[in-house]
């Protein structure tokens, strides 16, 4: 989701950025040791993308044909998500698909106890997270289906940035997120996670190397260090999350004008699971 303030901070220091660099961990590398996405029959992407808070109408999705970007990412549903979406349905999606676009939904549900955001804190988890996730996921899957989002797509969970240091807040987070995955992954779509770097993605780096099981299969981390790079040594273990398993917001809160068309943007680097229509 767009943010609201610069680029994300890092507070991994230079010896943690080292070691997770040499040590990553000996969790398994997310897909590496098991079938690639296309045995799975999960359609791919690798390259640029936009996402904006509404759905763009499909002249203006046409007129950015012109643009270096050709996947759009889309937020589907969830308690939290923050704008309207007037344009946004199933025959929006085939619409855009037609164009030769690219589709990555987000789902933008329960946030962390310790949301930083204002707009978000009414959203926060309550006292069992763990249903809560159960409940959106299911929630998620099924705002999937009404738009024709067929099983094997991914599904993008949306945390925005918390307090990670906070335990009581962290423990909440990661019960939710993997009952969230569990839900998602039994409906037979792809579970995906976004988060600032150093909140939701540094906490998940720490669970994988930690062997936590129903951990997000795909990772979406917003670090706006305007480098349209998937490789982030100082974020993710360089065997975490590959191969196809990551998307990199680089960059956010910018407006670019293609066709006559201007939209505010956040700009992201792919290599990942993208939906399929069914």
């Amino acid at each position: 989701m767009r943010r609201l303030a610069g680029p994300v901070p890092l507070r991994l220091s230079v010896l943690s950025s080292v070691l997770l660099l040499l040590f990553g961990g000996s969790s398994p590398a997310f897909g590496a040791d098991g079938p690639s996405w296309s045995a799975r029959g999960v359609a791919t992407f690798a390259g640029r993308a936009f996402d904006a808070c509404s759905a763009p109408p499909l002249a203006t999705m046409r007129a950015w044909g012109a643009s270096p970007y050709r996947a759009v990412g889309v937020y589907v549903g969830g308690r939290a998500r923050a704008c309207p979406q007037p344009e946004l349905n199933a025959g929006w999606l085939r619409g855009v698909r037609g164009l030769g676009w690219s589709v990555l939904p987000l789902y933008v549900g329960s946030q962390a106890p310790c949301v930083q955001a204002a707009n978000k804190k009414k959203y926060r988890l309550g006292e069992d997270p763990m249903g809560t996730g159960t409940e959106e996921g299911r929630d998620a899957v099924r705002a999937a289906r009404e738009l024709g989002i067929a099983a094997r797509s991914p599904l993008y969970l949306d945390v925005e940035a918390y307090d990670e240091r906070r335990a009581e807040c962290a423990a909440a987070v990661l019960s939710f997120v993997r009952a969230w995955d569990r839900a998602v992954t039994a409906e037979g779509y792809v579970p995906g996670f976004y988060s600032s770097a150093d909140s939701g993605v540094a906490q998940l780096e720490r669970e994988r190397r930690a062997g936590t099981a129903d951990l997000p299969e795909v990772m979406w981390f917003a670090h706006w260090t305007g480098r349209a790079s998937l490789d982030a040594p100082e974020v993710l273990a360089p065997q975490a999350w590959t191969p196809q398993r990551r998307i990199h917001q680089y960059e956010g809160n910018v407006t670019e004008t293609y066709g006559g068309q201007a939209l505010s943007i956040d700009r992201n680097q792919v290599d990942a699971p993208v939906a399929t229509l069914g």
